[in-house]
């Protein structure tokens, strides 16, 4: 059997594209996530963070929390995952975060949210098919309290070029 032709595969695209964005928008992401001890046991161990903070539950009681605390990256790396299909779905380059702020622990069993409000758009002046975004994204937990903050910006694509290939 011969190899398909992945050529004639139309390109099936995903996501909001730059001109989607407008400061001000507002996204609730969607349904959340509820972390456990063992997705912190393993984003730990995997990142090799020892730490008996996020590992040991009688430690963390005895500092003064209810259960481990969850590992602050980890928290930081499923809030950015809850926010990819409403941001930055669409591809380009991930640009950074700036004023990451970690408000309240979030332990095994809390559901996390999370809500972005784009707060920059502008154009990109060395490539003209795709703009810059920025957005505040704020996660809460099943209570509605804040548990992180921070600022994101993404290359986008622009969408009057999104059905070429190689758009970025």
């Amino acid at each position: 059997m011969a190899d398909p032709d992945f050529e004639s595969f139309p390109v099936a695209l995903k996501g909001n594209r730059y001109e989607d964005f407008a400061v001000g928008d507002t996204f609730d992401h969607h349904w959340g996530r509820t972390l456990t001890d063992g997705d912190n046991a393993i984003f730990s161990t995997a990142m090799c963070n020892w730490n008996p903070m996020h590992l040991n539950a009688e430690y963390a009681r005895a500092h003064g929390h209810r259960d481990v605390v969850l590992n602050p990256m980890l928290v930081l790396c499923t809030v950015l995952g809850l926010s990819v299909e409403d941001l930055s779905e669409s591809g380009g380059p991930f640009l950074g975060m700036e004023d990451v702020s970690f408000h309240l622990p979030v332990h095994p069993g809390d559901t996390l949210t999370a809500a972005s409000e784009v707060i920059e758009t502008r154009t990109s002046e060395s490539r003209p098919k795709v703009g810059i975004v920025t957005w505040h994204t704020e996660a809460r937990n099943q209570d509605g309290d804040l548990v992180l903050d921070y600022r994101r910006t993404n290359l986008v694509a622009k969408r009057s070029v999104s059905s070429q290939r190689g758009a970025l």
